[in-house]
């Protein structure tokens, strides 16, 4: 078995910040899974957080949130668009029509040869493996432990 690394979309973030499964999802596989993001996924959390607290009626609960998702960047790698810039056009002619701010998550599966784990349907079809919550442990499964 080889270890394994899977590129996160900003959904699944945003879950480990309003949830507990996809939190504990990362805290069992840390030590056998590589998680990685780019650099944008977390802004986009942070610009998105605010208006999803308060569609909850959970405004008051904003710093404890942000708290949260800063904590992440211990357990999630953030990948920097310098990085993952030079996948941008084969990763928009995959997505572009579909949703092109997801190129940066497209160009990172790409980059690193690994899948994304999405809740987003749009990645699905464009020849990268996706993984959904549901199922993610799969993959995870053949990971070599340490």
């Amino acid at each position: 078995m080889t270890p394994r690394a899977i590129v996160l979309d900003a959904n699944i973030l945003l879950r480990v910040v309003l949830g507990r499964r996809v939190a504990r999802l990362l805290s069992d596989f840390a030590q056998q899974v590589t998680f990685l993001t780019p650099d944008v996924a977390f802004d986009d959390v942070r610009e998105h957080l605010p208006a999803i607290l308060s569609k909850r009626g959970e405004a008051l609960g904003l710093q404890g949130a942000l708290d949260t998702l800063a904590a992440l960047q211990g357990v999630v790698q953030v990948v920097d668009h310098a990085e993952y810039q030079v996948m941008k056009h084969a990763a928009l002619a995959r997505v572009g029509q579909r949703d092109p701010d997801d190129w940066p998550i497209m160009a990172c599966a790409l980059l690193l040869n690994c899948p994304i784990w999405t809740e987003d349907r749009d990645f699905f079809g464009t020849g990268v493996a996706t993984w959904t919550t549901t199922l993610v442990e799969q993959y995870f499964a053949n990971a070599d432990p340490e």
